[in-house]
């Protein structure tokens, strides 16, 4: 499954206007079901470039998957879930 630049686009938007990070992860699962979206701390993420900083304290990473193991992609072609994170 891709995403794609649109849905990206959309779920900044929803990232940025969501009252907490959690909020926006449960908003972009349901928007873009089968697609995931988790919420890490953003320590977790250190030494990644995100695909998008949606804000100073909140970006969104890509993630994709061959079936077991997950990887950080920039690709939004290869990427099956949405990694939001808030500093």
């Amino acid at each position: 499954m891709a995403i794609s630049p649109e849905q990206l686009n959309e779920a900044a938007t929803i990232l940025g206007q969501s009252t907490t990070v959690r909020a926006a992860a449960a908003a972009i699962r349901e928007r873009f079901a089968p697609l995931r979206a988790l919420v890490l701390d953003a320590f977790d993420m250190r030494g990644e470039r995100p695909a998008l900083q949606v804000t100073p304290e909140r970006a969104i990473y890509l993630m994709s998957t061959d079936g077991h193991c997950w990887t950080v992609t920039a690709e939004p072609q290869q990427a099956s879930a949405f990694v939001l994170t808030q500093n």
